[in-house]
């Protein structure tokens, strides 16, 4: 792995209850081991959720239950900033 902070995109839908939501773009910060650690799901309609050591899943999901160092995904063209994950991790809901 490349980094520590992602952002990835995802063009597909979440085939739920809450598919209404729309696409999504997701943050993730991983431990050294490619583990999801903190996460932010930003969807298209507007709600947002956010995973970490205090608050690892609700009804509507939880933090990732997969390494991001599968060889075969390549996350190095999504790494971003700790400064880039940090906003979103503390912007206000909605916001």
């Amino acid at each position: 792995m490349n980094g520590r902070f992602y952002r990835r995109r995802w063009d597909e839908s979440r085939g739920d209850e809450f598919d209404a939501w729309g696409h999504s773009v997701w943050y993730f910060e991983v431990d050294d081991d490619g583990w999801p650690v903190r996460q932010v799901e930003v969807y298209d309609a507007g709600p947002v959720l956010r995973y970490g050591p205090e608050h690892q899943e609700d009804r509507y999901g939880g933090l990732g239950q997969a390494s991001l160092t599968d060889p075969e995904d390549d996350w190095s063209r999504f790494v971003i900033t700790q400064d880039v994950f940090e906003r979103v991790w503390e912007s206000p809901p909605g916001g």
